[in-house]
C-alpha cells in the first residue's frame, strides 16, 4: 500500500497547479527563433504594437543558440481592458 502524501504536500501541488492553470488562460504567448538582429526587431514590434503599461508585455524567456541564433518567447495580456 502506497503512503499518503502529507496534507501541506497536498496544498502544495493543488496551488501550484492552479497557478499554472490560470497564467495559462490569461496571456497570449508566442515563442520565436531568430537571428538576433530579428529577434530585436521583433520584440521592439510587440513592446511597440502593445504597450507594455497597458499589455504587459515583456519578454517571459529567452535563451542564446548556436549560430548568434535566440530562441525567446513574448508574452501580453489579450486586450488592454
Amino acid at each position: 500500500m502506497p503512503t499518503p502524501k502529507i496534507p501541506r504536500d497536498k496544498v502544495a501541488a493543488n496551488l501550484a497547479r492552479s497557478r499554472n492553470a490560470a497564467a495559462d488562460s490569461v496571456f497570449v504567448r508566442q515563442t520565436y527563433r531568430q537571428q538576433r538582429e530579428q529577434a530585436r526587431a521583433t520584440a521592439r514590434k510587440w513592446f511597440k504594437d502593445y504597450p507594455k503599461a497597458a499589455y504587459w508585455t515583456q519578454v517571459e524567456s529567452w535563451r542564446l543558440l548556436d549560430g548568434d541564433m535566440v530562441e525567446f518567447t513574448m508574452r501580453r495580456l489579450p486586450s488592454a481592458d
